[in-house]
């Protein structure tokens, strides 16, 4: 990706998370930064202080770190207070064979993971090993979805941090704010970051 950027290019998105999370773990000076995706990482360095065949040999040595040789970064999860209040709950919770209180039962009750960020800014694409369902995507997207909107799609969860078109389930609301350019960093969620959900009234 031109003198400044490699693209690792994977075969899943479980590859992806091994793979940031290993590249997490002792990283040179000269790197600059790591975006994780649905099925690549991009490396960006500075080229004075890290050459392109460094990098690359680096990655190399990293995807070859067996996982208990990775020291993933434990942090609190974020915690997101939901009105499970969605225009999809009930109809999704049909398609997925439950009650709506069971679908917002396990919604809570899942610790969801930050996969990458894209979209918008502040979008994190959330996954969770405790969440077994494949989620339609709505036969025809809205035109206008609210910001704070808590939707569900394929494998992921997500919030809108802005009205914007999407055809994700919407399943609840939000308060939170999740971009916000006068913090440090501008974004609530970022890769590799956890989050829980929990109902308010």
């Amino acid at each position: 990706m031109g003198d400044r950027a490699l693209l690792i290019e994977l075969d899943s998105l479980d590859a992806v998370l091994a793979l940031h999370a290993a590249l997490q773990h002792g990283r040179p000076s000269g790197v600059i930064d790591l975006v994780p995706a649905a099925r690549t990482v991009l490396v960006t360095v500075d080229p004075a202080q890290l050459s392109l065949s460094e990098a690359r040999r680096w990655v190399d040595r990293a995807a070859e770190a067996p996982p208990a040789d990775v020291a993933v970064e434990r942090t609190e999860p974020v915690v997101i207070p939901v009105r499970y209040d969605g225009p999809d709950l009930v109809s999704l919770a049909a398609v997925l064979g439950l009650q709506p209180a069971e679908l917002v039962a396990r919604h809570q009750a899942a610790t969801w993971r930050v996969a990458f960020s894209g979209f918008a800014p502040g979008f994190g694409y959330l996954v969770s090993a405790d969440w077994p369902h494949d989620v339609p995507r709505l036969a025809s997207p809205r035109t206008r979805v609210p910001a704070g909107s808590v939707g569900l799609a394929g494998e992921f969860g997500g919030i809108y941090p802005r009205s914007s078109p999407g055809g994700w389930q919407l399943i609840g609301t939000t308060e939170t704010v999740l971009w916000d350019t006068a913090a440090a960093p501008p974004a609530l969620l970022v890769p590799g970051g956890t989050v829980r959900f929990e109902a308010v009234p």
